[in-house]
């Protein structure tokens, strides 16, 4: 699917073509449509910053409760509590708040020793091999190893029961993408957690699963109670996948945008106090989660058309993040570049409870590549893309270092 100005303009999320580089689609819709309609899948589509960025800030409007992809929305299907991503308040604010306590960015940072110890295990046994994989050696590596131990789950087990999260995510290359018609594929994968909670119940510890375990609120109807086992397996899942699946894909793509540009890198290198603002800009510029949607609740008017409630909306962050009229030459990648607020992360109610972790664990990984590897390039021979309808990012990105 190219996208020059002469062809019909298409997008949806479930296209592998285009979702190998969307961002000339994407630049096209701002243009062209910024409110776009796609009649195959019957959804709308907002690129353009200003409007998804107060679309994720109108939740009345925009509801997350039917889900909070378009496949999910589709699929019609009733969602397990638990799932804060896909609740509105005043659910959402409940389960939402129990979960804060622990995300606290105060808490996230104190694990920076633990994070570095966990690059450090991966990278080490790389140096002088001439060469390292961005994912399969370190990005789906050190976040597996974080989120398992903050969860409790031993080391032995992490790997396979990442790998089943991943599965359900896929869509494969050339293949028509059919949207599922059941929940199954939310809670897939949920027996993997079960003899945790039921092992952790008998024997408490200083992990997220043990405060879950033991945690208390007052709930809708007023009433004080703990979370029920199923309740907590929800928040379990949750975790285990936001917490995989989104950093490793930061960090593959800091690889690739590195390797493009190696006079950025060099100022890395040079001066590692501008690490926080280059994830800002990888952020920015490769949102690892570039499309959200939600269920319209009310009637909205965009650009001079209504759209209908019970509609479904399409917000694209990634292609809000290079939009020129918030982010001046938004296609050019600048580690310089002063970002204050991007939406990779979200906004508003549903911004990202592990944005710090995710943050400081690209933070740390860069900075320990880079006091190994100085210097590497992109071994496109071997590099494969991942496509899923939600994040976006690479399976594969081997590397050659100097």
């Amino acid at each position: 699917m190219t996208a020059s100005s002469d062809t019909v303009l298409y997008y949806d999320p479930f296209d592998t073509e285009i979702d190998k580089d969307p961002h000339p689609v994407w630049r096209r819709l701002r243009e062209e449509a910024p409110l776009y309609y796609n009649e195959k899948y019957d959804f709308f589509a907002l690129s353009r910053f200003d409007d998804v960025d107060k679309a994720l800030m109108n939740w009345d409007a925009y509801r997350s409760g039917h889900g909070s992809t378009l496949e999910i929305i589709k699929a019609n299907v009733q969602l397990p509590p638990g799932i804060i991503l896909m609740e509105d308040p005043p659910i959402h604010d409940l389960h939402r708040g129990l979960l804060s306590r622990v995300f606290t960015p105060k808490k996230m940072n104190a694990l920076e020793p633990k994070v570095r110890e966990f690059c450090a295990r991966s990278l080490d046994p790389l140096v002088g091999s001439g060469g390292f994989d961005f994912i399969a050696d370190l990005g789906a590596q050190m976040p597996m190893r974080t989120i398992g131990m903050l969860l409790g789950i031993p080391e032995k087990d992490q790997e396979a029961i990442r790998d089943r999260l991943d599965e359900g995510m896929r869509i494969e290359e050339g293949e028509e993408y059919v949207p599922p018609t059941d929940g199954g594929f939310i809670t897939t994968g949920g027996e993997l957690f079960s003899e945790y909670i039921d092992w952790r119940a008998q024997h408490p510890s200083d992990d997220l699963m043990t405060e879950l375990l033991t945690a208390e609120f007052e709930d809708e109807t007023g009433t004080i109670r703990g979370l029920s086992r199923e309740e907590i397996l929800t928040y379990v899942m949750l975790l285990a996948g936001a917490g995989n699946e989104t950093t490793t894909r930061l960090i593959g793509w800091a690889g690739k945008l590195l390797a493009e540009h190696p006079d950025q890198r060099r100022d890395l290198v040079e001066d590692r106090s501008l690490l926080p603002r280059a994830i800002e800009e990888i952020l920015r510029y490769e949102a690892p989660s570039p499309v959200q949607a939600r269920f319209v609740q009310q009637d909205v008017e965009h650009h001079g058309q209504v759209v209908n409630e019970g509609s479904v909306m399409v917000l694209l962050n990634g292609s809000a993040n290079r939009d020129d009229r918030e982010f001046p030459d938004g296609d050019r990648f600048d580690i310089h570049r002063e970002v204050s607020h991007h939406l990779s992360f979200g906004y508003g109610i549903h911004f990202c409870l592990g944005a710090a972790l995710a943050r400081l664990e690209g933070r740390v990984a860069i900075d320990e590549v880079l006091t190994r590897f100085p210097e590497w390039s992109v071994d496109w021979d071997g590099a494969v893309q991942a496509h899923t309808p939600t994040v976006r990012g690479w399976e594969k990105l081997p590397v050659v270092t100097g």
